[in-house]
């Protein structure tokens, strides 16, 4: 149960938890407001392109370019952030800005070289990504993906500077910013779509993401750190976000391979297991996303500030409130999910050739998926503060064990649950994380209190 009184204190004037409270806030207000315009950015695309094989095409060719952005882009945000703060807090802004100039640069080098390799390997695994697809289909697909890859450079560029907006505990606009791409998109499909065919949809998310990118670079100008690409020579602190940069990628990886075996191992069930995987888990993303992405966002900076200045009584003080108070507003959000799946996924789906039978299948499937949210979300507390604590190792381990996890429940539960066994398979390591972090934060969190600083 949560204590009202400290509950309380998340409102004072000038406490920590105020300010993470109002910064998830914000982030999650920015988070509905983007995913509204993506869903008339969906109803648009419906539109003018249906289930054309030029849309399947596209949708293809787009899964590479997303899959580089998450793992390259992404980690290297979790990596460089707690550094970055580290070395403004003790070290001074100049020396800040110098190791963002260098790590930038070589975020930008990565991206360019994932994206080279996959344009000069596109035509070897494409084949394998879209094995159904007719020669034609399938030569479209490629095409659409070589005009796409520069989306991964300007994305990532966009989702770092983002990152840095953060440290300045700058949330709500850098959270609204992405909105420029489905906005985009939805223009270009209505007015160029019937011209430019499927290309449309190609030069939009180009012009989107380049708004974005240019929105946030230069609202990280206006607070004082320039966007520059230029080593500054190799130092303790860019060895520090090195040397956290690989292990946070690779549980990047292994978390991509959970999806995969989920979807494999559904492939195994009778047919539309994997769809009703598919159907069930957009519920349970769209929670997810909004309050653990919020949450996750809005804690960093803090967790860094206080583990540059070794204030621990702050730190413990921060993570009993926030895994207490995520819990505390995630739980009747996942008994909400579980209570009215059946009739939640009726009125969502069974429309046209989803009939009932599709929704006695895929409503116990989001039940199970449904347990994992309060987990999930109140893990990613102990997760930040990790990553803040330059444990990144811990987090590799923590998803290589997981990994090995979800392939022994998945075989044992999908003999007797079907498809739902994967999804209650998915639920049980999301708890075995929570406990993992959990041991691991407190385990690390040094016992000595001091005064704040």
């Amino acid at each position: 149960m949560f204590p009202i009184p400290q509950l309380a204190r998340l409102f004072q004037g000038g406490s920590v938890n105020r300010r993470i409270l109002r910064a998830a806030a914000s982030v999650a207000a920015a988070g509905v407001l983007v995913k509204i315009v993506a869903v008339f950015k969906e109803f648009a695309v419906a539109g003018v392109y249906g289930r054309s094989d030029a849309m399947d095409a596209f949708l293809a060719a787009f899964l590479i370019p997303n899959l580089l952005i998450n793992l390259i882009s992404e980690s290297m945000n979790q990596a460089l952030v707690p550094t970055l703060i580290r070395v403004r807090e003790r070290e001074g802004h100049e020396r800040a800005q110098q190791l963002l100039s260098s790590s930038m640069l070589w975020v930008c080098v990565l991206l360019t070289v994932a994206t080279v390799v996959m344009a000069l390997t596109a035509r070897g695994f494409f084949p394998l990504i879209a094995s159904h697809f007719p020669a034609e289909k399938l030569a479209l697909s490629i095409r659409l993906f070589y005009a796409l890859l520069p989306v991964v450079l300007i994305t990532g560029i966009a989702t770092n500077c983002t990152a840095v907006l953060n440290t300045f505990d700058r949330f709500a606009l850098p959270a609204l910013a992405p909105v420029a791409t489905p906005a985009a998109i939805i223009l270009g499909a209505l007015l160029l779509g019937g011209r430019y065919g499927i290309w449309a949809m190609v030069y939009a998310n180009l012009v989107g993401a380049l708004i974005h990118a240019g929105a946030v670079a230069w609202m990280m100008d206006a607070r004082g750190y320039r966007f520059r690409l230029w080593w500054h020579g190799a130092t303790e602190a860019t060895g520090e976000v090195a040397r956290q940069y690989g292990p946070v990628l690779l549980s990047g990886v292994v978390a991509s391979g959970g999806l995969l075996v989920d979807q494999s191992m559904a492939a195994m069930l009778p047919a539309g297991s994997v769809s009703a995987l598919a159907y069930a888990n957009r519920f349970v993303s769209v929670v997810i996303t909004l309050l653990a992405g919020a949450v996750s966002a809005a804690v960093v900076p803090h967790f860094s500030r206080m583990i540059a200045h070794e204030d621990w009584s702050g730190c413990r003080h921060t993570l009993r409130t926030w895994v207490r108070l995520t819990a505390l507003v995630s739980t009747p959000i996942a008994l909400a999910l579980i209570a009215g799946s059946h009739l939640l996924i009726r009125t969502a789906f069974q429309h046209g050739v989803f009939g009932p039978s599709d929704t006695a299948l895929v409503t116990p499937v989001l039940m199970m998926y449904a347990i994992q949210i309060p987990f999930f979300v109140s893990s990613r507390v102990f997760y930040r503060f990790l990553v803040a604590l330059r444990r990144s190792d811990l987090i590799f381990y923590c998803g290589a064990l997981n990994l090995g996890l979800d392939v022994v429940l998945n075989l044992i539960l999908m003999r007797w649950m079907g498809v739902a066994g994967i999804a209650l398979a998915t639920s049980l390591w999301t708890v075995s994380t929570f406990l993992f972090l959990w041991y691991w934060s407190w385990k690390l969190l040094p016992k000595g209190e001091i005064e704040r600083v």
